[in-house]
């Protein structure tokens, strides 16, 4: 410890006079700021939290027991989703034996003082970090995110240490929480992708997909491209390299606040190395998507919401499925948060989603909560995240598609897709 400078309130944690939960999170994030050779630790003015996803007892023993010693976080704390959906698991296949220990692991995080947004997408409905507010946040969508999107600064907390952090309200002063380790690394060219494709939503999870395998965990900067991407596509794309590719960071130059030009971008540094992306390489990264499922296969199940699902794409998915019928052959689940599905309500969308046949869950997430009943095999979505981790995480097969495709597959009650946007 002597290595790294610890401030007068970090000993005080140490020597356990606060409580043993919080002389247990001090413990760890300066045992992890040794690990990463932080020369210090710094304040962060907020947190998100991966860690309340119940994954077995090891998790549930670590809350509780953090909780049972006198825990709080120090600073505004979000939490990720949980491992079950306190009111409509019984609504799919949860076990019960999973669903009781889950509810008591989101107890023992809200005891700490954590805000049960219950959701990967947490600046959706809560306040963002802005530019250059060092926070600490866990799951790979919401921290490409965070630092893409918004440009605060975050590390790729892992599960448990992030909660250490909220505890202490103090982070290992490394990774990207500086300024050195956020420049761009590797240039993605956008100069020879088709303009019509671009306009598409689809175009931005595959893109997501492509870059993260050519980035490989390097800082991407995308350049070359004149369009002007939503919200929700900056999400989809950012959640896509984290998959693929473990992004924890991307600037495209015009569009994310850190790159207005590319010079900034990448700190007036050379690129280490440059691709050039087209049609014909876009076209294979969306068939790679795919996992046993083709065209006209039959179709048990569409998901969507990989990150959660937000108020705009509601919107989206309600006019496309406004005075339809869905097939009774195919269940429609959306995951979403608390506080959208709320606003959904209130919108009007929620009602034309549900008449349609739409199901919803909260607080959970359809990759990681063992809900799907065995007789669902065949599945499909529009979200590259989860076309990338199903077959291996769910051992089911999984098609993907645009929005468009994926309702109109529940309503032919089988896989059907528009390649329009995706031949020359």
């Amino acid at each position: 410890m002597s290595s790294i400078k610890l401030a007068d309130r970090d000993h005080t944690l140490l020597s356990g006079e606060a409580g043993e939960g919080p002389r247990l999170a001090m413990s760890i994030v300066v045992r992890m700021a040794q690990v990463v050779n932080a020369p210090e630790l710094l304040d962060i003015s907020g947190a998100h939290i991966d860690s309340s996803l119940y994954q077995g007892p090891a998790t549930l023993e670590f809350a509780e027991r953090l909780a049972d010693g006198g825990s709080r976080v120090q600073v505004p704390t979000t939490l990720n989703v949980s491992g079950v959906d306190v009111d409509g698991w019984r609504d799919w296949s949860v076990p019960e034996d999973w669903a009781g220990p889950a509810r008591r692991q989101m107890e023992a995080y809200e005891r700490m003082g954590c805000e049960p947004t219950w959701t990967c997408a947490p600046y959706q409905t809560q306040a963002r970090p802005v530019l250059g507010e060092q926070v600490a946040w866990g799951e790979s969508s919401a921290i490409i995110f965070a630092n893409s999107v918004l440009g605060a600064r975050t590390e790729r907390y892992p599960d448990l240490l992030d909660i250490c952090c909220a505890v202490t309200g103090r982070a290992p002063f490394a990774g990207l929480h500086l300024t050195e380790n956020r420049k761009g690394q590797v240039l993605i060219d956008l100069a020879r992708v088709p303009s019509k494709l671009a306009d598409d939503p689809a175009f931005y999870p595959v893109l997501g997909h492509w870059i993260g395998l050519q980035a490989a965990g390097r800082n991407p900067v995308l350049d070359g491209l004149s369009v002007q991407p939503e919200e929700d596509d900056l999400k989809a794309l950012g959640a896509a390299m984290a998959s693929s590719g473990s992004v924890a960071l991307f600037h495209w130059v015009g569009h994310t606040p850190e790159a207005p030009d590319i010079a900034t971008a990448f700190q007036e540094t050379e690129p280490v190395e440059c691709f050039s992306v087209g049609l014909e390489d876009l076209r294979e990264a969306r068939d790679d998507l795919g996992s046993g499922l083709s065209e006209s296969d039959g179709l048990d199940l569409v998901v969507l919401g990989s990150p959660h699902f937000s108020l705009s794409e509601f919107k989206s998915l309600a006019a496309l499925v406004q005075g339809r019928e869905r097939s009774p052959a195919v269940r429609m689940l959306i995951t979403t948060s608390r506080g959208v599905r709320m606003l959904a309500h209130k919108a009007g969308y929620l009602g034309i989603v549900e008449a349609f046949g739409a199901e919803l869950t909260v607080d959970t997430c359809i990759l990681t909560t063992p809900m799907l009943p065995d007789d669902i095999r065949r599945l499909m979505t529009n979200s590259a995240k989860y076309a990338y981790y199903a077959p291996g995480l769910l051992e089911r097969a999984v098609a993907f598609g645009s929005l468009r495709d994926c309702v109109e597959s529940a309503v032919v009650g089988r896989v059907t897709r528009d390649d329009g946007i995706w031949i020359v």
